[in-house]
């Protein structure tokens, strides 16, 4: 059986996640924010820029935005995870001050450190305490995830993933402005000044998904954040384009399993 417990931190920028997966199987999919799983039990099998890896119980896995990856249990029981969903920007804040560039990246996705699994799952339990002080639930997270980036980050500048005249993040902008709306493949197309046929080429080249799939990823991780900012259900079915709420409802629990009356 899945239990699953999505729901906000103190921190504006970083969400929680308690979940143990037993017989869910993430898609190939990518996330808006970087998410950072504390395996503690069991394994996780996933598939991550071309390779297959296995994590096990006190490993962290670390995953940016945009990368195309899937997930599993190995076994049978199942694995539990502590996540930490954390914004782009906060995460580049925390790198500017340890080195003084804002562009980084993890050249390790999956890390054995058990000092470091150890802090970062004491942090995961502390910014869940409500006895936990707000001067400590401010600077516990800094003090770790500076750690993280001093031994494990590495200043690169962000890739750029061109699909004809635009890019991949233009064309985000673009998607995100009219996430209401219907849009096309044609809508896409001429944007990037494309064929409709050299368009859907190029992007599964570029991201290993369908233009079709990367939307409707991308209406369900703004689903999620609107959710944790307090909007309802109905309300965030009509801002991320889906016809009914009932609709919605159904691609959401699919997608992340859990209902969205479930998101704290």
């Amino acid at each position: 059986m899945n239990k699953i417990s999505h729901r906000k931190s103190p921190i504006d920028d970083i969400n929680l996640i308690d979940a143990h997966y037993q017989n869910f199987a993430f898609k190939r999919h990518y996330h808006l924010d970087y998410h950072l799983g504390l395996i503690t039990q069991g394994q996780q099998q996933y598939f991550y820029q071309g390779a297959k890896y296995i994590a096990g119980a006190g490993q962290l896995v670390i995953m940016p935005p945009d990368e195309i990856h899937d997930g599993q249990a190995k076994e049978q029981s199942g694995y539990r995870v502590k996540v930490f969903s954390i914004t782009p920007d906060w995460l580049s804040q925390q790198a500017e001050d340890v080195s003084g560039k804002g562009h980084y990246c993890f050249p390790q996705n999956n890390i054995a450190d058990q000092p470091l699994f150890h802090q970062l799952t004491q942090l995961h339990q502390q910014l869940d305490n409500p006895l936990v002080s707000q001067l400590a639930r401010d600077s516990l997270p800094i003090e770790s995830f500076s750690y993280l980036l001093t031994h494990y980050g590495q200043v690169r500048e962000a890739p750029i993933t061109a699909l004809g005249s635009k890019d991949l993040s233009q064309l985000r902008d673009y998607v995100m402005a009219h996430l209401d709306q219907k849009i096309g493949l044609k809508d896409l197309a001429t944007l990037c000044g494309l064929s409709s046929s050299q368009m859907l080429r190029q992007f599964k080249k570029a991201t290993a998904m369908t233009p079709y799939a990367w939307l409707a990823r991308l209406r369900l991780e703004h689903a999620m954040a609107l959710l944790k900012a307090g909007f309802s259900s109905t309300e965030v079915a009509y801002h991320v384009g889906f016809y009914d709420q009932a609709h919605f409802a159904n691609a959401f629990k699919q997608t992340y399993g859990i209902a969205p009356s479930h998101i704290k």
